[in-house]
């Protein structure tokens, strides 16, 4: 009896699994949609459009880019979870999504990845410490130094509560014993303008979001919060090289998800898929240009990385009391 049983359960088990490894190599048979919560024209979009049409050509199937910008992520993760989890309903999120939303929104008990599942990975950028052009300040020594002199005075901006330039600028604060005040900003174009004319002293800034400030003569970048120097920007010393603290990182990752419950053996396609389109020279070109860092991350590096900045954000929105909320 015992016998016949465990043969059952083995027959099921092995039908399963040749019932899923058939429904991933046809895999996808109708057109898969790509929510994201970044507005048309941003650097993720931009990326996300590339990678959809590379997609599309590789899987002979329509890839619709459903753009959901607002609600600090939300409107676009309401959309995604709608999605039956098969595969066909994918999110583009970033690691703030992931991270540092459960803790920016408690009241709502929201945890990103108990209702996603990280199934691909896209590019990391890395943030650029940014000041005016005519900023007496050369290096982050400096910054530093003019914060501790007048504690509370020196403001920074950002492109929003709980943004990386938001909880960036708080670990700074936290490694270096500073206080500075925050000025957040719903234009990220009007956050370097000010920047730009000394309005706003400094900010965090990627490439693609402050270049046209930079190429216009307005902007300086004194250090890449990151250990090492970015190949873009070759003359940009590092944070330590800076006389910043060397320990301080400030970047954001971004990734596809999917809602809980698609089969491994479909996330495994995507996966190795995505990873293949992202190698594309024209991709890694365009990646370039924004000094995006390209990542063939498995579902399960995803996951880490998100824990670990998780940890990070946690840590950083306790000592600064802040919500969303």
């Amino acid at each position: 009896m015992n016998f016949s049983r465990a043969l059952l359960t083995g027959l099921l088990a092995l039908t399963a699994t040749t019932g899923a490894l058939a429904q991933a190599s046809d895999y996808p048979s109708k057109p898969v949609t790509l929510v994201t919560p970044f507005a048309a024209g941003s650097g993720p979009d931009a990326v996300l459009r590339l990678v959809s049409d590379k997609l599309s050509r590789l899987w002979n199937q329509r890839v619709v880019i459903d753009n959901r910008p607002g609600g600090g992520g939300f409107i676009a993760i309401d959309q995604a979870r709608r999605g039956a989890p098969d595969g066909y309903t994918l999110l583009q999120l970033d690691s703030e999504h992931i991270a540092a939303l459960p803790h920016l929104y408690k009241s709502r008990n929201f945890v990103t990845l108990q209702h996603f599942d990280p199934v691909a990975s896209l590019f990391r950028t890395p943030f650029f410490v940014a000041v005016g052009t005519d900023s007496k300040w050369k290096n982050m020594a400096d910054l530093i130094a003019a914060a501790k002199a007048n504690p509370d005075g020196i403001v920074y901006g950002s492109w929003g509560v709980g943004s990386p330039g938001h909880l960036g600028a708080q670990q700074l604060e936290a490694l270096t014993g500073i206080h500075m005040r925050h000025a957040p900003y719903r234009e990220v174009s009007q956050l370097y303008s000010n920047v730009g004319t000394g309005d706003v002293p400094w900010a965090f800034a990627s490439i693609p979001s402050s270049q046209g400030i930079y190429k216009a003569g307005k902007l300086r970048y004194i250090a890449v919060a990151a250990a090492k120097r970015i190949p873009q920007m070759p003359d940009v010393p590092t944070m330590a090289e800076s006389g910043g603290p060397a320990s301080l990182e400030v970047n954001s990752f971004v990734s596809l998800l999917a809602p809980k419950g698609v089969p491994a053996a479909i996330k495994a396609k995507i996966n190795a898929d995505v990873a293949k389109v992202i190698a594309d020279p024209e991709i890694r070109a365009r990646f370039d240009t924004f000094a995006f860092e390209p990542l063939a991350w498995s579902p399960e590096e995803i996951e880490r990385n998100a824990e670990a900045k998780s940890k990070v954000y946690g840590e950083l929105v306790r000592r600064g009391n802040i919500s969303l909320e």
